[in-house]
């Protein structure tokens, strides 16, 4: 490929920009009035919980630039100061909108199925003694008023929590003092106010801000409002200079509660004084104020979401059992590895059961008495998940286990550097990859004994081993027998643990090292066979497309006439049809019942299709600074299946968001005869057919 040329910043669309752009997208769901109403409430509440995550670590970022002094531009032709002001006029168009939707969309809507979120003043006299009782015996215990004044500093306020900010008076003295009031976490958000009627809700700092003459006994309670602190909670972690990974790890997280802030969040009828005062003790800027109509905090509405009223959600459904494991529901280990050793198993979660195929995989490793080896990789993983389970059953019986735990990964930092403990005690082999690098790639690796020889089995997939996301997450996974694809296993497994720079794989593409050249090298076969006037085509299905240069290359290929398809869940810096640039390019965008997560990447190769699925999206963070895995997918029905999907995605007739060449998306859900079809719902009744 040649010398790749600088982008333009008017072709490159802003990561952080590209990201609130996709929360809209979100907000589109809230507000469609076609999808069952609890779910659209749902979808509130995932809005909120992106933009907390946002703000903690990408506007923190930005915040932290302008803060160093760092004035050059990025790709996009921002300079940190224009950027951070971007993010905080769309981020503010986005909340208000979102305000909007809840209190004259939403919150009457669900008033009209009697779903009632109702305010002190709207509280019956029998409800407000049912509310004073359970205040006295499950709120009062809990909660700690602080005061500030000359003895007590201005407290310190963690972040994303929701505090009430006090104005009491002294009455003899006619003097003013501040006081905070957290609002606990450990309750739950939302206050059921009739024993009877589990549909009268108020929220926890309602019922707080109506009992505070209690917290403060004595004292006149002249004002009160609600505020909400985002904090900076990136992690800075120096690997190079520690001794030990998981120490480090443990302390970082303690420094991460007292990062700077970032976002300041306050009731829209704040008195000005009181804002002040908040803006100098917490030392924030006002254009990082956020005011809200209220209630604080949309990620409380998942409490209301999951209310037990299936008319107001979609249908339920439970992944079927794909072929050939049906008939099998009972069979032992023999049966089981047979299946898979018969021919690869292609898996498309959740409509593929992932408890039933996966899960079953590993726990069935576990106990079988054949199995002498389980290698595993695990990024993100449930509570109570029955992977670590399994892997401590096998230890447990004297197997060998081995389990690459990521302890950085982001916001699950805590829950793995328990399990990484709870696992060596148990006498697993817990490494945490290679320095520097993040192991974000989803590999398992069972090595078992048959008929006096070892035989390999492994599992590669585009998601993470957790249950319970696997319920909600579209993803694609691969149970092989292949000598190859678990011989490329093996070689990952042992760079992981020892000290092998191995980087020749069969069927695998892995990141830092090969992936990047591989896809880069199919692209440019691609232009080649495009200038000689044969077909080329690719298309690709991501989270995710940043990297400077496959936006570049993409470019270059579209300039070359190769027919481009990117269907992209989130980011998307590219932008299509631009004149003599992009005109083969289309970029799409799908969101629903199932949050879009795998990852396919499709070459026309002049006939000789090649589709790889795997862990990485195209952005620098997974193709230079993670180990990331693509499988090459071979099974002719195998790649029919992935094409017909891919072909879905392209359909005219279902529901999806375009981009327009200005970067700005366009919602196509109705056409000449209604609403288009829905995505999920043709791959739910597909699935059902199957079972």
């Amino acid at each position: 490929m040649k010398q790749l040329t600088h982008i333009e910043p008017s072709t490159y669309i802003d990561r952080e920009l590209s990201w609130l752009d996709f929360n809209q997208r979100v907000l589109d769901l809230a507000e469609d009035s076609d999808l069952p109403l609890l779910e659209r409430v749902r979808f509130m509440a995932i809005v909120s919980s992106n933009l907390d995550d946002f703000f903690m670590i990408r506007a923190a970022s930005v915040k932290l630039k302008v803060e160093s002094g760092i004035s050059s531009t990025n790709l996009s032709g921002f300079t940190p100061v224009q950027l951070f002001e971007e993010i905080l006029e769309k981020s503010k168009s986005l909340v208000k909108r979102q305000n909007d939707i809840w209190h004259s969309s939403l919150l009457p809507e669900l008033s009209h199925q009697d779903i009632h979120i109702i305010k002190w003043h709207d509280l019956t006299t029998s409800e407000r003694d049912y509310v004073k009782q359970l205040f006295d015996v499950s709120i009062f215990p809990v909660l700690t008023p602080l005061a500030v004044d000359p003895s007590r500093p201005f407290p310190y306020i963690s972040g994303l929590s929701i505090s009430l900010a006090v104005l009491v008076r002294n009455p003899e003295s006619d003097e003013e003092f501040f006081a905070r009031v957290k609002v606990p976490n450990t309750l739950p958000r939302f206050v059921v106010v009739n024993k009877e009627i589990n549909s009268r809700f108020i929220t926890l700092e309602e019922v707080i801000a109506a009992h505070l003459e209690e917290l403060f006994p004595g004292m006149i309670i002249e004002d009160y409002f609600a505020f909400r602190l985002t904090r900076n909670e990136d992690l800075d972690l120096e690997e190079e200079e520690s001794d030990n990974l998981l120490e480090t790890m443990e302390l970082e997280l303690q420094r991460r509660k007292f990062g700077p802030p970032v976002r300041l969040e306050v009731e829209d009828d704040i008195k000005t004084e009181l804002l002040e005062r908040l803006i100098a003790e917490l030392e924030i800027t006002r254009r990082e104020v956020f005011k809200n109509r209220g209630p604080l905090d949309f990620t409380g509405l998942h409490f209301i979401a999951d209310l037990e009223r299936p008319a107001l959600k979609y249908e339920p459904f439970r992944g079927v059992l794909p072929h050939p494991f049906p008939g099998l529901e009972e069979a032992e280990a023999p049966e089981f590895f047979q299946a898979i050793r018969d021919g690869e198993v292609l898996l498309h979660h959740p409509y593929d059961s992932f408890t039933s195929t996966v899960v079953r995989f590993l726990e069935t490793a576990a106990i079988d008495p054949n199995v002498l080896a389980i290698k595993q990789t695990l990024y993100r993983t449930s509570g109570d998940s029955p992977i670590i389970e399994a892997l401590l059953e096998a230890a447990a019986a004297g197997k060998q286990v081995l389990a690459v735990i990521e302890i950085r990964a982001r916001f699950d930092e805590l829950a793995n550097v328990r399990w990484a403990r709870k696992l060596e005690e148990a006498g697993v082999h817990v490494v945490y990859g290679l320095m520097g690098l993040k192991t974000h790639a989803k590999l398992s690796l069972v090595v078992r004994k048959e008929n006096g020889h070892l035989q390999r089995y492994c599992h590669v997939g585009t998601g993470n081993y957790n249950p319970k996301t696997a319920r909600l997450y579209e993803d694609f996974g691969l149970l092989s027998a292949d000598p190859r694809l678990c011989e490329d296993l093996s070689r990952l497994f042992n760079q992981l643990s020892g000290f092998v720079r191995e980087e020749s794989f069969e069927r695998l593409l892995v990141a830092p090292r090969g992936l990047r050249k591989g896809l880069l090298e199919r692209i440019n076969r691609e232009i080649e066979n495009a200038k000689a006037g044969k077909p080329a085509r690719i298309r690709l299905k991501l989270n995710a497309l940043l990297d400077e240069e496959f936006v570049d290359a993409l470019y270059e290929a579209s300039q070359n006439g190769v027919e481009i398809e990117a269907n992209v869940r989130g980011i998307c810096s590219l932008k299509p049809g631009l004149a003599g640039k992009s005109e083969t390019i289309v970029v799409r965008s799908f969101l629903g019942r199932f949050l879009e997560h795998s990852r396919i990447i499709h070459f026309h190769n002049d006939g000789n299709d090649e589709f790889w699925i795997g862990s990485a999206d195209l952005m620098d963070r997974n193709l230079n600074r993670r180990i990331e895995a693509l499988v090459r997918v071979e099974s002719i029905e195998h790649k029919a299946r992935l094409s017909a999907i891919l072909d879905l995605y392209a359909d005219p007739h279902v529901s999806h968001w375009q981009m327009r060449s200005s970067g700005a998306w366009e919602r196509k859900h109705l056409g000449q005869e209604g609403r288009l079809q829905d995505l999920h719902e043709i791959l739910l009744r597909q699935a059902r057919s199957r079972d």
